[in-house]
């Protein structure tokens, strides 16, 4: 029952249910990521409002280096994401029998090389920039844009602010008052409540996450990322597990 419900988060056939489950899921881990990833290298790598905007600083005031570096990081994040488009619009034409697995697959992979050398990476640096800074923004832009895409940008894990914005939309107009005294009638202006919950949950995730891989970062450092690639992998390698075991289940009936 575990791994058919596991199996469901991943499965192309997409419902309300578990695009919010999966994406809960992947919000904690950006969340870990973010805030953990800050501890390790003084650097938010999920906030490319934040990114773009320094590099625009930096270019005015004459630090090319700087600016380059944040440019650097823009294109990390953007390369994860076109990653994600071209494998979700290959299988869609192909109907590739993995589906999003391998997406999930080179995030847990990237995690465990971050997890187990990513100290020895700090020391390496692309421009001023460690590799360890442009393998995060890659592996935010890998995530995001894979959540994005199997809910058809109904959810985002890494944009937080687009959340926290969409949650105050919805809360004007459930506290409006729709009633038009000088016309008699009900200006029918509505909440979306699903919207809501589902964005509030979200940054809720994003919060615990946070908390969580803050903490993991101060106390255990980089190793704390092996948990959230396994839990990356178990999400990849459940629809295969479900699929062999309704096979076996088919063809047990068969033969009786």
């Amino acid at each position: 029952m575990a791994i058919h419900y596991l199996a469901k988060l991943t499965s192309p056939k997409r419902t309300n249910d578990s695009n919010l489950h999966l994406g809960l899921v992947l919000s904690s881990i950006a969340g870990a990521l973010n805030a953990g990833g800050f501890l390790a290298i003084g650097q938010y790598t999920s906030h490319m409002t934040g990114i773009i905007s320094t590099a625009a600083d930096d270019l005015i005031l004459m630090h090319y280096v700087p600016a380059l570096a944040a440019l650097l990081m823009l294109t990390a994040f953007i390369a994860g994401a076109a990653t994600t488009a071209f494998w979700v619009n290959y299988i869609k034409r192909n109907s590739h029998p993995l589906h999003f697995a391998p997406i999930l697959f080179l995030e847990a992979l990237l995690l465990l090389v971050f997890g187990v050398v990513g100290g020895g990476l700090l020391k390496h640096e692309v421009v001023t920039v460690s590799f360890t800074t442009v393998l995060l923004c890659y592996m935010m832009g890998l995530q995001n844009a894979l959540i994005t895409k199997i809910s058809h940008a109904e959810i985002r894990t890494t944009h937080v602010t687009g959340l926290v914005t969409d949650i105050g939309i919805e809360l004007g107009k459930l506290f409006y008052w729709n009633y038009d005294e000088s016309k008699g009638e009900d200006l029918q202006i509505k909440a979306n409540r699903h919207k809501l919950r589902l964005h509030c949950a979200l940054v809720l995730a994003f919060f615990v996450g946070g908390v969580a891989g803050a903490a993991g970062f101060k106390y255990l450092g980089f190793i704390s990322t092996v948990p959230l690639a396994l839990v990356l992998i178990v999400l990849a390698v459940a629809p295969l597990i479900d699929q062999k075991k309704h096979h076996l289940e088919g063809g047990v009936n068969l033969d009786q």
